[in-house]
């Protein structure tokens, strides 16, 4: 049993691939979807009968769930490209989902964690998987096997081959050296079987330690676009609070001129938390307490903008008295005028005294209400 290879996908993140390149890949990736689904019905099949049912179990069940994201992923791809009736936002649409990220349930990194795989990630970890269960539960004749067995080995190396060219400089030299020492082994391994050896015991190691390779070099690469994403937004939430600063800074400061008591909420001071991180971890620590102030940036906001509003509404509840007093005819009355005129020196001071000026307006009202109480009725009975 040979199996089948992870389609080459056209284009990048971002970049609009060509509707000739989306009709050849999805040809490609049908073809895959339909191998690899035969191709593990078979090695369920033959791990029901195997003495090795258990070991494998945990390898089956990832390799039907990355085939099972990967199908999905093509029915949406084929929904998208429409028969080939596309336009360009079509087109990148295809590249977001060809590039972007899907759920392959069950896949995890090196620590354990789940991992969210493009679709070409996700076909050459079903690829290694696949290898390695074929290998595992010996499911080709031994001559036979072992050839196919090397050629997928060499096939896998070239795979890594590209996968080391993707590790950043700091990691790419320990990467390349383990990519030497698989290439080593191979070798050592097709001479002896050209040499009409057996290389069955030999073979298993080497593949295990490739799969495992492959799949740390994929995760890894996941890890770290998943790291550049989240550094982006930390960057992007970062510039967002330092305009937000500024801006709460000239509400608080207007704030402490126009009105007292006014909040003392500490505007917080963004450049004290320093550059972005790069590491994962110290993401996460920053992303934290950009969560911090982003909240005390809010309580400051809201208090700041709260004693603002209440002045403008005891402006506009001495506005409504001045016209309810006009309506009344007692607003040249000289004990509401004094009254008004009061509320109305004491909220244009700065700072203005929030409570006494409530107060006075308080009082203006009342000085409103008793003098047209108390007014001589008009002829006919009713009052001014």
């Amino acid at each position: 049993m040979s199996g089948v290879v992870a389609p080459v996908a056209p284009g990048g993140l971002g970049q609009r691939p060509q509707p000739a390149e989306v009709l050849a890949y999805l040809g490609d990736l049908d073809a895959w979807v339909a191998g690899r689904r035969a191709e593990l019905d078979a090695i369920d099949a033959a791990a029901l009968t195997s003495a090795r049912r258990a070991e494998v179990d945990g390898d089956l069940v990832l390799s039907m769930a990355l085939w099972k994201s990967a199908a999905d992923r093509r029915d949406q791809l084929r929904t998208a490209w429409d028969g080939g009736r596309v336009d360009d936002s079509d087109l990148d649409r295809i590249a977001v989902l060809i590039w972007g990220r899907l759920e392959a349930a069950g896949a995890k990194g090196a620590g354990g964690a789940a991992v969210a795989v493009s679709i070409p990630e996700a076909c050459r970890l079903s690829d290694a998987l696949a290898s390695q269960l074929r290998a595992r539960l010996d499911l080709a004749p031994a001559t036979e096997r072992a050839t196919a067995r090397i050629r997928d080995l060499r096939a896998q190396l070239e795979r890594l081959r590209d996968q080391v060219a993707l590790e950043p400089p700091e990691t790419r030299p320990a990467a390349q050296r383990t990519l030497e020492e698989l290439v080593a082994r191979v070798d050592a391994v097709a001479a002896k079987h050209d040499r009409g050896g057996d290389v069955d015991g030999l073979l298993g190691p080497v593949e295990n330690d490739a799969a495992r390779t492959e799949r740390d070099l994929i995760v890894g690469g996941v890890r770290r676009r998943e790291a550049r994403e989240h550094r982006a937004r930390l960057e992007r939430l970062r510039a967002e609070l330092q305009a937000r600063e500024a801006t709460i800074a000239a509400l608080a400061d207007e704030a402490v001129a126009t009105v007292t008591p006014a909040p003392r909420n500490a505007v917080p001071d963004v450049s004290l938390l320093g550059p972005v991180p790069a590491d994962a971890a110290g993401l996460t620590a920053y992303d934290e307490r950009l969560d911090r102030v982003g909240r005390a940036m809010d309580v400051a906001e809201q208090r700041y903008a709260a004693a603002l509003a209440e002045r403008s509404a005891l402006l506009d509840q001495l506005a409504a008295i001045e016209v309810k007093a006009g309506a009344l005819g007692v607003s040249t009355d000289p004990d509401c005028a004094a009254a008004r005129a009061q509320a109305r020196a004491v909220l244009d001071r700065r700072p203005a005294p929030l409570e006494v000026a409530g107060h006075l307006v308080a009082a203006y009202r009342a000085w409103v209400d008793l003098v047209a109480e108390n007014a001589p009725a008009a002829p006919g009975g009713r009052r001014p």
